[in-house]
């Protein structure tokens, strides 16, 4: 089990890989998007792909990556985790011929599964115990497939891909709990009109 210690490190690990991969962002080099057709950039995503919803992933595409790209790798966090970041999707080893996942996917061939902050595989969709929080998703063009275990923690898919980053492209939605509806008098109305008597 990875201590706070090791997870500084994974990420200071993790930073100096893609030292790469942002001066060619900042060089305007680096063209590597990702989206989904379920929300826009900053926009709300759908219950559908919550906690409140079916809880499945949602579709997600990319373009223009690295032509030496050998397998991608994907992780989703909320940020705004009152307790620190919480991780919601790990996949690794996505082979570089994809362009897009669909929604409520299964994991690809050859793709490996990582660990949520659940200590569960696959999936866990946006579940905020209060306000609107942000989820990040961030794709990795890597370009090594990565020989580690599967189920993998976030640290160590992180150490992994140190130094194989080429480019990093990252989508971010919005999602707050849909409040209760409240009834209406018409509502009470028709629900005392229809006890029995």
């Amino acid at each position: 089990m990875f201590d706070r210690y090791s997870g500084v490190v994974a990420v200071a690990a993790l930073v100096l890989g893609l030292m790469d991969a942002a001066a060619a962002q900042a060089a305007g080099t680096n063209t590597f998007q990702l989206q989904s057709s379920a929300f826009a950039p900053n926009g709300n995503i759908p219950p559908k792909f919550t906690c409140e919803g079916k809880n499945v992933s949602p579709p997600l595409s990319w373009s223009s990556a690295p032509a030496k790209t050998q397998s991608y790798a994907l992780i989703v966090e909320d940020p705004d985790a009152p307790k620190g970041p919480v991780t919601h999707w790990l996949m690794f080893n996505i082979p570089a011929k994809l362009t897009a996942l669909p929604d409520a996917t299964a994991l690809p061939p050859n793709a490996k599964d990582g660990l949520n902050s659940a200590n569960a595989k696959g999936y866990h969709g946006p579940c905020p115990p209060s306000g609107k929080h942000h989820y990040v998703f961030t794709l990795y063009a890597l370009d090594a497939m990565l020989n580690i275990a599967s189920p993998s923690t976030k640290a160590q898919l992180q150490t992994a891909m140190t130094s194989h980053v080429l480019a990093q492209a990252t989508l971010t939605g919005l999602y707050e709990k849909q409040k209760p509806k409240q009834p209406t008098r018409d509502d009470i109305v028709n629900a005392r009109a229809s006890r029995p008597k």
